[in-house]
């Protein structure tokens, strides 16, 4: 048990525990991260909804006009 330094060991406890609050902090912004994401995928999809539906009527009308 001699072979240890206190110092040292400390120092590594030292840094362990700055490394456990930073990584608690970036789980964190990684679920906000995530949240936005799932938002964003919504209006992704209510927009294609939306560009689908003109195309279609836009579409409709053209070949309406073209017969």
């Amino acid at each position: 048990m001699s072979d240890i330094d206190l110092v040292q060991y400390g120092m590594l406890q030292q840094k362990v525990d700055s490394m456990e609050a930073k990584i608690d902090k970036m789980e964190a912004q990684l679920d906000t991260l995530i949240e936005l994401a799932n938002k964003g995928r919504g209006g992704f999809w209510m927009g294609m909804v939306f560009v689908s539906g003109v195309s279609t009527f836009f579409g409709y009308f053209a070949n309406w006009f073209h017969k």
